[in-house]
């Protein structure tokens, strides 16, 4: 009988029994080979005392957002790719939500090991920037200031994929949901989901529904090319204000942005992240989905925009349009203008650590 397959007998029974005998197990050295067992060259195994701070970070809420990815259906996609038994047999070795700090981090020692990433010229530096969800003033019919719908997927069988947004929104290949002013839909788009507040007070949820997979073309970046500079800079509050006081202009450089986000309307309020949960305030991080199977616990050492340090254990459950490298990372800081203050200045060098289930380094990479 090949090894897999022993070791998936052997989750089973360890699930169904909770024998005392199969949880020691989960601590012992990788045991489970391969011909497809590499380690890519982008990933330097590390000890957790080479993770900066980690005795520090209260891994307890990385645990919380953890558990949603035990509820989520993982697709076990990409160039790092998780054994798929061994991390749903993590799920169900979870420690109690009442379990002291010390314990949890003694779990993600025992359980998961780091890596340190590295890009394609070997420097484990990159990118850390921040994303929210944002509340931004909404219709339900189109008005002068609510200009452009907020659409659904089509539901007519019309092809969307690798149709510019221009054509999208002039053909209405979609069915609008609601509308509000072509800046904030912009807003709304790059941050993948947010809620409208309706002219009565209504409070609309909205999630990420699907994606034409056009390239994006960065709106800030277009201002700077034409030489105009907004009063509050290129932030992304200097760039939006700039724009709605500059309506042509605004539409002008929106349009050249291939890429158009539908959405779809939810009733919770939470904020579902692409593995199909709800994300967890700054526990949630969004990273190159094409790199990385989403789900992994992420150990991440950045700075915030008020130069703290920023070192934590997050959960990798979100992608992005603007998130492709393999250190590159988007942090989530929640909903509304104080999770906007921290989310719209984050811009800083970092480095990340990804925590693979032990007993198995990779699995069939697809490259």
């Amino acid at each position: 009988m090949p090894n897999l397959n022993k070791r998936y007998l052997l989750f089973v029974l360890c699930s169904l029994l909770f024998v005392a005998g199969c949880r020691d197990l989960t601590t012992t050295e990788p045991t489970l080979t391969s011909d497809n067992a590499v380690r890519p060259k982008h990933m330097k195994k590390v000890p957790y005392s080479e993770l900066p701070g980690w005795k520090n970070d209260d891994v307890r809420y990385a645990l919380k957002a953890f558990r949603n990815t035990c509820d989520a259906r993982l697709q076990y996609t990409g160039r790092v790719v998780p054994d798929r038994y061994l991390l749903e047999e993590k799920c169900q070795l979870l420690p109690k939500e009442s379990a002291d700090n010390a314990t949890v981090r003694a779990w993600f020692e025992s359980h998961f090991q780091p890596y340190k990433a590295m890009d394609e010229s070997g420097k484990s530096t990159g990118v850390f920037t921040g994303y929210y969800a944002p509340i931004i003033p909404g219709c339900r019919v189109k008005t002068a200031q609510c200009n452009e719908p907020l659409m659904g997927p089509p539901t007519d069988g019309r092809n969307f994929k690798g149709v510019p947004r221009t054509t999208i929104v002039s053909q209405q290949i979609g069915k609008p949901l609601f509308w509000a002013n072509i800046v904030d839909v912009q807003n709304i788009q790059i941050q993948g989901s947010g809620m409208l507040k309706l002219e009565d007070g209504t409070m609309i949820k909205l999630a990420f529904a699907g994606v034409n997979d056009m390239p994006f073309k960065s709106i800030g970046g277009q201002l700077q090319e034409r030489g105009i500079k907004p009063e509050g800079g290129y932030s992304s509050e200097g760039v939006w204000q700039h724009l709605k006081k500059n309506p042509a202009l605004a539409r002008e450089v929106i349009n050249n942005n291939p890429r158009y986000v539908f959405f779809k309307q939810m009733e919770k309020f939470d904020v579902v992240g692409a593995i199909g949960t709800p994300l967890s305030k700054i526990r949630s991080i969004a990273i190159d989905n094409e790199i990385y199977t989403l789900g992994l616990p992420v150990y991440v050492d950045t700075r915030l925009s008020d130069s703290r340090k920023f070192q934590r254990l997050m959960i990798a459950q979100d992608t992005g349009g603007a998130i492709k490298g393999w250190v590159r990372t988007d942090i989530y800081f929640g909903t509304g203008d104080e999770a906007y203050q921290y989310a719209q200045g984050q811009y800083a060098q970092g480095e990340k650590y990804i925590l693979m289930p032990k007993q198995y380094e990779y699995v069939k990479p697809t490259w």
